[in-house]
């Protein structure tokens, strides 16, 4: 055999070999996430007001999610089932500033054995540590209520993407942007005038201030993913990590966070992986973040199986070979320690949303979005307004009591209406739709062990907190969610 030809062999082996190894090797993880932003605010998913450059180029080099759900609209719980891969009831974490169960495993556990360095940095918000053992990263404020928030500095960031090539990495920016209070970003850039309110908003001169101030920060936001992103890209590592963006739950405005709502539970996401997602597509497949930590197992080579997830991995709908995941989202709201308890339960098959207030005889009570701090600063002074105008105005005085005073049960078609501001419950046309969701939900609260009312009670949560399970039996299920 000539001496050229036989070096061309070696020459194609080699090329070969080179792209086994490409396809083999373990992607990197980057989770970007916002803090109380809600998904349809952003002009990725329909906002006709903020500005956000580099998450819409984020979302022309990926995959958008429309259809992306967390199990509860509150900062602990929704992250506690992102990084377990478990929901509420199943971690222990049902309740804002609570705890998951001693038990309860996460990422840095799924991924550690399989080759990867797992970190987090920014707003952590779980607990406890043995279950939640990322390594910290320095560089982003930890507060989300610090007036104002530090600077940031990507160095830490930098270091850790680029510390060891020999191993692949996972690392979760938790930014703290635009939860409350909104004292970052310019808010001149999005004058009261100019601004369109959304229907679930009511309109007074306050609101509009506040809002505008929540978009800078929205903005803000954009800019700090805008420099991480260029962080990953100088790093060299882009081409072989898999970034997901995230809004978490809805904002701190009535109708979004701390509710069942659409505009409580669902969440953008964005998925970028260069020649391995396709650039400027969008999915209607629905996802929970529950789902997100078998995806990384997945993608990481590793058997999702071994884990007690209750996800599973939508690998398959980020590489384009499948366009459906769930056939149903599931939420939950168990209102202690942000109020009197008054416990939710919703699902939704991405068309409709049904949802159960089984404490309807209640009125509902946020003390963070209508109270004060006990120093008579007011969290969100635009509430007062929609107080004070609802005697006058009857917009403002519906989206008052929508707030206040809950029916039994309510029935959305968020296709159509997706600020879901008319009820169909009882209505002919959309009865199957009312059935069908109401037996699911009833399937997936009886697989969870969810007591309903019970849960929200001190005792539910001293329970979680010392590893045990308050639950009924499932033939009692039903009784306790009427």
């Amino acid at each position: 055999m000539p001496i050229k030809s036989f070096k061309s062999i070696r020459f194609v082996l080699a090329l070969i070999a080179t792209a086994v190894g490409a396809e083999a090797a373990k992607p990197n993880f980057l989770i970007i996430m916002a803090d109380d932003c809600t998904h349809n605010d952003l002009p990725a998913y329909g906002g006709r007001n903020a500005v956000t450059p580099n998450i819409d180029r984020l979302a022309g080099q990926g995959l958008v999610f429309n259809r992306a759900y967390l199990s509860e609209a509150m900062c602990q719980p929704c992250r506690a089932e992102l990084y377990s891969g478990q929901f509420p009831m199943r971690n222990g974490c049902a309740w804002n500033h609570s705890a998951s169960r001693p038990t309860t495993r996460s990422m840095p556990q799924y991924l550690r054995p399989l080759g990867y360095r797992v970190g987090i940095a920014g707003k952590v918000h779980v607990k406890p540590d043995e279950s939640f053992p990322f390594e910290k990263v320095a560089g982003f404020d930890p507060s989300c209520v610090r007036d104002p928030t530090r600077p940031h500095d990507l160095t830490e960031a930098k270091r850790f993407m680029s510390r060891k090539r020999d191993e692949s990495f996972c690392l979760v920016i938790a930014l703290v942007e635009p939860h409350v209070p909104w004292v970052m970003g310019d808010a001149s850039k999005y004058p009261s005038r100019k601004i369109r309110l959304p229907p679930n908003i009511a309109d007074t001169p306050r609101t509009r201030e506040d809002f505008g101030k929540y978009l800078a920060e929205i903005t803000y936001m954009d800019g700090q993913v805008g420099e991480i992103l260029q962080a990953l890209e100088e790093s060299g590592q882009a081409d072989n990590t898999i970034v997901l963006f995230t809004s978490e739950q809805g904002a701190q405005f009535p109708g979004c966070k701390w509710t069942n709502w659409d505009t409580g539970l669902h969440t953008a996401l964005i998925a970028r992986w260069p020649g391995k997602i396709a650039a400027g597509w969008r999915t209607d497949a629905i996802v929970q973040y529950a789902d997100v930590a078998p995806t990384l197992v997945h993608a990481a080579q590793g058997d999702a199986s071994k884990h007690k997830f209750d996800g599973s991995s939508f690998l398959p709908v980020l590489l384009g070979k499948a366009d459906r995941h769930r056939e149903f989202a599931y939420g939950v709201h168990n209102n202690i320690p942000e109020g009197p308890a008054y416990p939710i339960r919703t699902i939704t098959d991405g068309k409709y949303r049904y949802i159960r207030n089984l404490r309807s005889d209640e009125i509902y009570i946020e003390k963070h979005l209508m109270g004060s701090q006990g120093n008579g600063k007011l969290n969100n002074p635009y509430w007062a307004t929609w107080v004070f105008d609802s005697w006058n105005k009857p917009d403002v005085y519906k989206l008052v009591k929508r707030y206040l005073s809950r029916p039994v049960e309510e029935l959305y078609h968020t296709a159509g209406d997706p600020y879901e501001m008319a009820n169909l419950i009882g209505n002919s046309e959309h009865a199957r739709a009312e059935a069908r969701l109401s037996a699911e939900l009833d399937k997936w609260l009886k697989s969870q062990g969810d007591p309903g009312i019970a849960q929200d009670t001190d005792k539910a949560i001293q329970a979680a907190r010392q590893g045990r399970h308050l639950y009924y039996p499932p033939d009692q299920i039903r009784e306790v969610n009427p």
